[in-house]
């Protein structure tokens, strides 16, 4: 049987490993593999990327959500949430502002919000693409139909994110209500590839009865569909949720499980996310050492930032800010990485 050491090695080659051999890279996972697989991530990642940082622009459009997952501040139980909408023209104000600042992808996320149409979120899109023709939208709104996916494709959306959250059945039922199932998100993130959606899964890191098994399936999942992008952050806990006891993610797995990802795909989009830095100030400098190369800043307005509360003390200053692109430039400076303005789309 291989040692840890000798799977990473194998894995930089051949970009593949059995669920089994995933599994016991897992299990194994310590400060000195952690630092090997970064070692690894980032040759990965220079050969495909160089020093290249690619920024995304988020905006955080509505934080209503019809769905009642276990682990989300935006939950429809949790009646203290501050609810809101951005109107459009406030989303292309931020496109507008974004834009100024070097931004070429702007994400507009949010909950499940029924309000979201096809034919809103439609109208919205063709404005961005007709104010910035140069730039790309992405989406992240959660499960729809295929025909919405479609739709909104045709309107000039081109990357979707829909985080998968876990591959594993019995565990993403322990975090969703009955009436989402994993077999559903997994269909989605299918039609989108097939409509011709640049797509992006991703999963958390630690959230209540996960398992080292559990994330080998993640890994594989992520090995067998070959996503344009994924984003995984530590599970950080939010007060008025079921979980609220449960203790946050580790970010040194985190960040050790970023490495492995990169080794299994070096085209790759690998963000280093806002949950990274909410847990650790160094977290996206962290994230990036692993063999990231992508980040978010917000570009929501201010007073919605904090509404939009997916968990407890969710950083949005600093550098997580679009206010802090030239502290975020300097910080990826020190580490040898240039943010670039550029749409940054995945090298396939």
């Amino acid at each position: 049987m291989s040692s840890a050491p000798e799977l990473l090695e194998v894995l930089f080659r051949e970009h593949s490993l059995p669920t089994g051999q995933y599994e016991e890279l897992v299990r194994s996972f310590s400060p000195s593999l952690a630092a090997r697989a970064a070692e690894l991530a980032r040759e990965a990642r220079r050969a495909v990327y160089g020093d290249e940082v690619f920024i995304r622009g988020l905006i955080e459009l509505s934080s209503f959500c019809r769905n009642d997952c276990l682990y989300c501040g935006l939950r429809r139980s949790n009646r203290s949430a501050e609810r809101y909408r951005l109107t459009p023209e406030a989303v292309l104000a931020c496109c507008e502002r974004g834009y100024d600042l070097g931004f070429r992808t702007f994400v507009l996320q949010g909950g499940e919000d029924p309000a979201l149409t096809d034919e809103r979120v439609c109208d919205l899109v063709r404005a961005i693409r007709a104010a910035h023709p140069d730039c790309a939208v992405t989406l992240s709104l959660g499960e729809r139909s295929r025909d919405s996916y479609r739709a909104l494709f045709d309107a000039g959306a081109e990357r979707y994110l829909l985080r998968h959250e876990t591959a594993d059945p019995a565990h993403y039922a322990r975090l969703h209500p009955a009436e989402l199932t994993l077999e559903h998100r997994l269909a989605c993130l299918r039609d989108l590839a097939e409509i011709g959606y640049q797509v992006g899964c991703g999963f958390m890191v630690g959230s209540p009865g996960q398992t080292a098994s559990s994330l080998a399936e993640d890994l594989k999942l992520v090995e067998r569909i070959r996503p344009a992008m994924c984003g995984i952050g530590p599970f950080v806990p939010h007060h008025a949720t079921p979980f609220a006891d449960a203790p946050a993610g580790s970010v040194g797995l985190t960040c050790y499980l970023l490495s492995l990802l990169r080794l299994i795909d070096p085209r790759l989009l690998l963000p280093a996310t806002t949950a990274l830095a909410t847990l650790d100030p160094r977290g996206r400098e962290l994230g990036m050492l692993a063999g990231a190369n992508v980040v978010m800043p917000n570009l929501s307005p201010m007073e919605a930032r904090e509404k939009y509360e997916l968990y407890d003390n969710k950083a949005h200053a600093g550098s997580e800010a679009a206010e802090g692109l030239a502290e975020l430039r300097r910080r990826m400076g020190d580490m040898g990485l240039c943010v670039v303005v550029d749409r940054g789309d995945a090298r396939r």
